[in-house]
């Protein structure tokens, strides 16, 4: 036996047909390379004989693999075609490159998951709910309102913002003005909101205020397009609700227009002068 084949190198193979499935190659194509890896070249009848597979499988498999190019393939005049293995460091080219390709993917698929899942809740009458952790899952949070078809309403406590998510603030009320994604907020009157909102996007946020007496601290609630979404801000805890549900949505549209119409503009609260029961 040639020292190609030796026990050691044997033992090897068989273990690199493991990494080889792992590599999102199909078990004949797995079997194939393997055997080519043990020898130097040969027709795809042998290589079917070999691996005990149908030709015609090793046939379109041994095309497939030489097109991701782990194996070449080899004409001469008048003689069958042999396949050759390349070198091994071609398998690390092809996982970088179904990793790309996956990183792709996913990006389409998290693009237009939000829709699907709509399309699927209202085609099966079920509340989508989503639960999300950490400054990563507050910005998905943020950024599924930017697909919103109509202005969104939210409940905003602009001092926990401001001190647990300025940087991610700033970002996506940049991507809300470039999409014109328009927004009507409530929020907690005292002096830093009043400053902080001042000339805040007015072209596309329209703010009031209301006592701070009567605001829920460090949250975050957004309605938009059947769906409402939480984001509770704190050094404890940082957390994301996404909640899809019609009838849901309804309710909490209704509660925030009865609090709209008796929430105050900056104006009205500067005209009346001083803080309206504010802390």
């Amino acid at each position: 036996m040639s020292r190609i084949r030796s026990g050691g190198f044997a033992k090897r193979i068989t273990m690199f047909k493991k990494v080889l499935l792992r590599a999102d190659l199909t078990p004949s194509q797995a079997e194939i390379l393997e055997y080519l890896y043990q020898n130097k070249e040969a027709k795809a009848s042998e290589i079917a004989k070999k691996i005990k597979r149908s030709r015609a499988i090793v046939y379109k498999e041994v095309e497939e693999l030489a097109n991701i190019g782990v194996i070449e393939r080899i004409d001469a005049p008048n003689k069958v075609s042999v396949f050759r293995a390349n070198h091994p460091s071609q398998l690390q080219k092809l996982l970088d490159s179904r990793e790309n390709k996956l990183k792709k993917d996913r990006e389409l698929l998290n693009n237009y998951l939000p829709d699907m899942i709509s399309g699927y809740n209202l085609t099966h009458n079920k509340p989508g709910v989503r639960f999300f952790e950490g400054m990563d899952g507050i910005k998905k949070v943020l950024w599924d309102t930017l697909s919103s078809q109509e202005a969104i309403m939210a409940y905003s406590d602009i001092e926990a913002i401001d001190k647990y998510a300025n940087k991610l603030n700033k970002e996506y009320v940049e991507k809300r003005k470039k999409l014109g994604v328009k927004k009507r907020g409530i929020v907690k009157d005292s002096p830093f909101s009043r400053n902080f909102l001042k000339n805040y996007f007015t072209d596309i946020t329209e703010n009031r205020f209301i006592s701070g007496e009567l605001f829920p601290f460090n949250t975050l609630l957004q309605i938009y397009d059947n769906k409402i979404a939480y984001a509770t801000l704190s050094k404890e805890s940082m957390i994301g609700v996404i909640i899809e549900d019609k009838n849901i949505y309804q309710l909490h549209k209704s509660l925030f227009e009865n609090t709209w119409q008796n929430a105050k503009t900056l104006d009205q609260l500067e005209e009346e002068g001083g803080l309206s029961n504010a802390k």
